[in-house]
C-alpha cells in the first residue's frame, strides 16, 4: 500500500485524479486533507500525522489571470505554501517522494526561439503565475535531501474546469447560447495563439505513472504534454461545429493578452519514454465532453 498525500484534491485535476487512481491503482491509499498550506504549523501537523510515502502537490493559484490580479496571494500559496510542505516533509517524512506540479508556462520567452522547449531549456517566465512556479521550483531544488520530482504540464482541460480557462470559457458561452441565456454572440481573445492541449484524463494517467516510477534523480524534470500545438481558433471551430445554434464570433479587446507568446511548444519525449505514457484522448472527444458538461450545468442552473 502506497500512502499518497494529495494537495488540491478537491480541485479540477485533483477530483479527476482521485477517480483515476481508485480505478487504476487500488494499491494507492489517497489522503486528501483540506489543508491551508500557507499555515506552516497546520502543514507540519498534517505531514506528521499522514506519514505519506509520496506527495503530489496540486494545490495552487492555477489561473494566470487570478495570479496577475492578486500576485501577493499567488506568491503566498504557490511559493511559500509549497516550501512549507517541503520543509514539513523533510522534518517528518524525509523518504517521501515529493512530486511538484509546476507548469510549462515557466519557459515563457524561450518559446519565442521557435523550437520546442525541453527540460534543459532554462525558464524565462513572463507572467506572475509562471514566476511563482519558477520560484517554487528553485526553492525546492535548493532543499538538501528532498526526494523531488518536477512535473511541467502544458495546458490541460476537461469537464469541471472553470471558465477562467479558454476552452471551458468557449464551451460555457455556447451552452448558454443554446439555453437562450445570452445572445448568439461568442466573445473571445486572440484565436491565432497555438498551445499544447491535453485532456485531464491523460494528465492524470501521467501523474499516476510518475507515482509508479521506480526511481528518478532528485530534481528531475518531466514535460507533460501532447508534444504538438493546437490553434485556439481551431478548437473553437470544433466546438461551434458541435452546436446546432447559429453563433457569431466577436473579438473582445478586453480578452486580449499583451505580448502573448504566439506558439508555446514543449518537447515531451523524455516523459513519454520515462513514464511509458502517451496521450490517448483525442481533442475532439475532449471538447465534446467539456461542451456536454456545460450544457448540463447551464440547464441545471435554470431549474
Amino acid at each position: 500500500m502506497i500512502r499518497l498525500l494529495l494537495t488540491g484534491g478537491n480541485g479540477f485535476v485533483g477530483q479527476h485524479l482521485q477517480r483515476h487512481l481508485r480505478q487504476s491503482a487500488p494499491e494507492v491509499k489517497i489522503l486528501a486533507p483540506k489543508l491551508d498550506i500557507t499555515d506552516s504549523h497546520a502543514t507540519n501537523i498534517a505531514i506528521e500525522t499522514a506519514q505519506p510515502d509520496a506527495l503530489l502537490h496540486l494545490a495552487a493559484i492555477s489561473s494566470p489571470a487570478e495570479a496577475a490580479s492578486a500576485p501577493d496571494h499567488a506568491w503566498a500559496v504557490n511559493v511559500q505554501g509549497t516550501l512549507n510542505l517541503a520543509q514539513a516533509v523533510l522534518a517528518h517524512a524525509p523518504a517521501c517522494r515529493f512530486m511538484f506540479v509546476s507548469s510549462a508556462e515557466v519557459y515563457g520567452r524561450a518559446f519565442l526561439r521557435g523550437t520546442p522547449a525541453t527540460e534543459d531549456t532554462p525558464p524565462e517566465p513572463l507572467t506572475p503565475y509562471a514566476r511563482t512556479k519558477v520560484a517554487a521550483e528553485d526553492g525546492l531544488a535548493a532543499l538538501p535531501g528532498l526526494n523531488l520530482l518536477r512535473l511541467r504540464p502544458a495546458n490541460h482541460t476537461g469537464p469541471g474546469q472553470t471558465p477562467a480557462f479558454v476552452v471551458p470559457a468557449f464551451a460555457r458561452q455556447i451552452a448558454r447560447i443554446e439555453e437562450g441565456l445570452q445572445p448568439p454572440v461568442l466573445t473571445t481573445g486572440n484565436l491565432d495563439a497555438r498551445r499544447d492541449f491535453l485532456d485531464v484524463q491523460d494528465v492524470c494517467a501521467a501523474y499516476a505513472s510518475a507515482l509508479a516510477l521506480p526511481s528518478f534523480t532528485p530534481g528531475e524534470i518531466l514535460n507533460i504534454g501532447a508534444g504538438a500545438t493546437q490553434r485556439i481558433g481551431d478548437l473553437l471551430e470544433i466546438l461551434l461545429g458541435l452546436s446546432k445554434a447559429r453563433i457569431r464570433v466577436e473579438l473582445d479587446p478586453a480578452k486580449q493578452r499583451a505580448a502573448e507568446i504566439p506558439v508555446a511548444e514543449i518537447d515531451t519525449t523524455r516523459a513519454k519514454t520515462r513514464l511509458g505514457w502517451t496521450p490517448r484522448v483525442t481533442i475532439q472527444d475532449s471538447l465534446a465532453a467539456i461542451l456536454d458538461f456545460w450544457r448540463t450545468a447551464e440547464a441545471l442552473s435554470q431549474e
